[in-house]
């Protein structure tokens, strides 16, 4: 597993809710969540409802039994799906006081932590998290993904690298590896690994948008709408082809202003 480096990182400016920053040449502009979400890397309307429908009986539950580490994850995992990402953080929080040791809960802890931009400490409780013996590639990835926010892209990378060792090809992993390329503006690299992640798994939303990104970035606008509206009703498409060439317009905008 990398070690972390005793290196020191700029403060990172978050916009937002600043998941990963937007920083190609140099300039921090929205968060990635954004960008991604924008072209339908979010989860849905529909199920953020499904997870409000359920929550007053697991808010009774949790406050039932406060104690309980189970409850607690699950009522924190559901905060973070409402977007509630502070009262998530509270929540595992104390859940963690209480039970230090419980992998389950720092790994959730960590991740509201991320959510709620404080990725250093995201990165931090992760560690905590991770067992050397018994690696898990979701909290290296998560790492990473910290990491990236921090402008730690190089290590951010090694992480990835660990988590590819355990699960070759994932999607998942992949994925953030070629959004962290595009966060040191190596497109071509950004695209390669992106599409790797595409040809695994076409169907992920999240996937989709990232790769039509940096397609759209290099200045191949048509490819991008084409991935863009895949599988998607027409007024679905227009919308998302309109954020899609919002963002590339934003970018530049961005460069003809250096």
């Amino acid at each position: 597993m990398p070690k972390r480096s005793s290196l020191a990182f700029p403060p990172a400016r978050f916009l937002l809710s600043a998941l990963i920053v937007l920083a190609l040449g140099g300039c921090q502009t929205t968060s990635l969540e954004d960008v991604t979400g924008a072209l339908g890397g979010k989860p849905e309307t529909a199920g953020k409802a499904d997870a409000r429908s359920d929550m007053d009986g697991l808010r009774e539950r949790y406050r039932a039994k406060p104690g309980d580490p189970n409850l607690a994850l699950e009522y924190g995992k559901a905060l973070r799906a409402t977007g509630q990402r502070a009262q998530a953080v509270a929540v595992l929080e104390q859940a963690v006081l209480a039970h230090p040791s419980n992998k389950a809960l720092l790994a959730g802890y960590g991740r509201a932590l991320a959510d709620n931009g404080n990725f250093q400490q995201a990165f931090d409780v992760l560690g905590r998290a991770h067992s050397p013996e018994d690696p898990d590639w979701r909290i290296l990835s998560a790492q990473g993904a910290a990491l990236d926010q921090l402008g730690r892209n190089e290590e951010a990378q090694q992480y990835y690298a660990s988590a590819l060792k355990i699960v070759p090809d994932e999607p998942q992993v992949l994925s953030n590896l070629g959004l962290s390329y595009m966060l040191q503006s190596n497109l071509p690299r950004a695209e390669q690994v992106l599409g790797r992640a595409y040809q695994r798994n076409q169907n992920d939303v999240r996937i989709r948008a990232n790769l039509a990104l940096v397609l759209g970035l290099q200045g191949r606008e048509a490819e991008a709408e084409i991935l863009v509206k895949a599988d998607l009703p027409p007024d679905q498409a227009a919308a998302k082809v309109a954020a899609l060439r919002q963002l590339l317009a934003k970018k530049q905008q961005q460069r003809a202003e250096k």
